[in-house]
């Protein structure tokens, strides 16, 4: 197979499967299970944290979700209720399995609460210094066989690590949003991660029906490294005013093959999270031009147009939005897809290069 046809057929995998990457990266581990996790605990209870509890709970797990903010943990609960009634609806769940579900999870905002857990995923907000700060409180609190993990999406794993008193139980494991329906999840090892420890954790998010790929630790792991130039090119396409929002989106579907345009996913994503990770990224790179936030995704976060969650975004989602319609010339529509494509394919060539990933 040549190195055009397999970069191009990982790129159209990250958007398939609801715009995630397939990959699987080479790493020797041997079976290890003399530990068995039975709870476990989240701090964080905002979406994804709320979401992480409920595929754990989901799981068969007890489960203790830890928040400081009392109002995130009521509507956390309301969500687990809401969904799990929908569930039931459904089909998915019976009304005994719905309990059973809603049994498995506890709210606190006593930290001390998480002492027992055996696995322990923070998804808090993406800054290095809470996160070390927290991780640091935290392995004070819980003892030497508990694994901790942090659901960063392009943080330092190792750098977190050394936070922790015992760096040798610290890992990344990334859901994506929304936890509960994304299969992907990118499990990354710190420098200092002790090897049972990935393979633990491995077999464990398996077992709670997810597709496991184990990433580097580098900046923005596998997804969020490559998916910076799917972002980033379809911005300077329209900050040259050669396209708007929704022709570029059309094209990316229609021509490109994606299920979701690079603007309806950065809104539905939310804009300030895609900003900070770009920006996390570009500062991680030390400062590499390709990876450089977009001014026009700055004004976005300024103006509070964080997407879908604030009822507008790149697109006005309000009862009053006028309806758009795109650009659709052909000619126009593959000058985007190459353009973007071609910056997606350079990006993906140098993850199967650095060995961050496979073509498996």
């Amino acid at each position: 197979m040549c190195l055009k046809t397999a970069v191009y057929d990982i790129l159209l995998d990250i958007f398939y499967n609801s715009c995630v990457l397939f990959v699987f990266v080479s790493c020797k581990i041997s079976f290890f299970d003399s530990m068995k996790i039975a709870t476990v605990g989240t701090i964080g209870a905002g979406t994804m944290g709320a979401g992480i509890a409920l595929v754990a709970a989901q799981a068969g797990k007890k489960v203790v979700v830890y928040d400081t903010n009392k109002v995130v943990l009521e509507n956390a609960q309301k969500y687990w209720q809401s969904t799990i009634d929908r569930l039931i609806e459904k089909g998915k769940l019976t009304a005994e399995e719905g309990l059973k579900v809603g049994s498995n999870l506890m709210v606190t905002m006593d930290l001390f609460d998480l002492s027992k857990a055996d696995l322990i995923i923070e998804a808090i907000i993406e800054n290095m210094e809470v996160k070390k700060s927290l991780f640091s409180e935290l392995s004070s609190v819980v003892s030497s066989n508990t694994i901790l993990a942090s659901n960063t999406s392009s943080l330092s794993i190792t750098a977190i690590a050394a936070a922790c008193k015992n760096p040798a139980q610290m890992i990344g494991i990334h859901f994506f949003n929304p936890a509960p329906l994304m299969p992907l999840v990118e499990v990354i090892p710190a420098l200092q991660t002790d090897s049972s420890v990935i393979e633990l954790v491995r077999n464990e998010i398996m077992g709670w029906k997810k597709t496991i790929v184990i990433a580097k630790d580098t900046p923005g792991f596998i997804v969020n490294r490559v998916a910076r130039a799917y972002y980033g090119e379809s911005i300077r396409i329209l900050e040259e005013g050669i396209a708007n929002e929704i022709t570029i989106d059309y094209a990316m579907k229609t021509y490109g093959g994606f299920k979701m345009g690079p603007f309806e996913l950065m809104d539905l994503i939310g804009n300030d999270i895609n900003y900070t990770v770009t920006k996390t990224v570009w500062e991680q790179f030390f400062f590499e031009p390709r990876y450089q936030p977009s001014l026009t995704q700055k004004a976005l976060v300024d103006a509070g147009r964080l997407g879908k969650k604030t009822g507008h975004g790149y697109y006005d989602y309000s009862t009053k939005a006028e309806n758009l319609e795109p650009n659709k010339d052909v000619g126009l529509a593959e000058r985007i897809c190459n353009r973007v494509l071609a910056m997606l394919m350079n990006e993906a060539a140098e993850t199967l290069y650095l060995d961050i990933a496979s073509e498996q």
